[in-house]
């Protein structure tokens, strides 16, 4: 392989990476859906992260390392930078502002609206549905720049958003 050609990482170049999205899906469908799909969509955005963080792991130590020590340790950072990363950045955080939008918005609703229960749901559905590409490149920036200056800082290395992109 050429230094012109990237290998496709499945899991940020490809549409698997939509999996990462399920749980701001199921947070906005919450209002019309059973709890038990919201926390199914919870179950796949997390299955995402630890396929993520494998397949990451597993890139790390097809490389070629001087020690088994330096190896391990390197593997083990890919790992888990990858777990926190997109754990924080794929499921927990545009997981809770989906959540408050969407409750924020029913709350706002319910008080200044006569819209029927049902029509009041799609709305909320809706508007959570239309936040997530909004919230994804700030969530993204921040989640960076958290762990560019905390873990990153003290393991001596920094990666980017493009690095971890959904």
């Amino acid at each position: 392989m050429s230094s012109e050609e990237k290998k496709v990482d499945i899991f940020r170049d490809t549409p698997v990476r939509y999996l990462g999205y399920a749980n701001e899906v199921g947070e906005s469908f919450r209002a019309l859906i059973h709890v038990n799909w919201v926390r199914f969509s919870y179950v796949i955005a997390s299955s995402y992260v630890c396929a993520d963080a494998t397949s990451k792991g597993l890139d790390m130590s097809q490389r070629e390392w001087p020690d088994a020590k330096t190896k391990r340790n390197k593997v083990t950072y890919a790992v888990a930078d990858t777990v926190i990363w997109q754990g924080l950045a794929s499921v927990a955080i545009p997981g809770f502002t989906i959540n408050r939008i969407c409750f924020l918005s029913n709350l706002l609703l319910q008080k200044t609206t006569a819209l029927p229960t049902i029509t009041r749901k799609w709305t909320v559905t809706a508007i959570g549905l239309a936040a997530i590409p909004f919230i994804i490149k700030p969530i993204d920036h921040s989640v960076d720049w958290l762990m560019d200056n905390s873990l990153r800082k003290w393991s001596g290395t920094s990666m980017t958003a493009k690095d971890h992109s959904k």
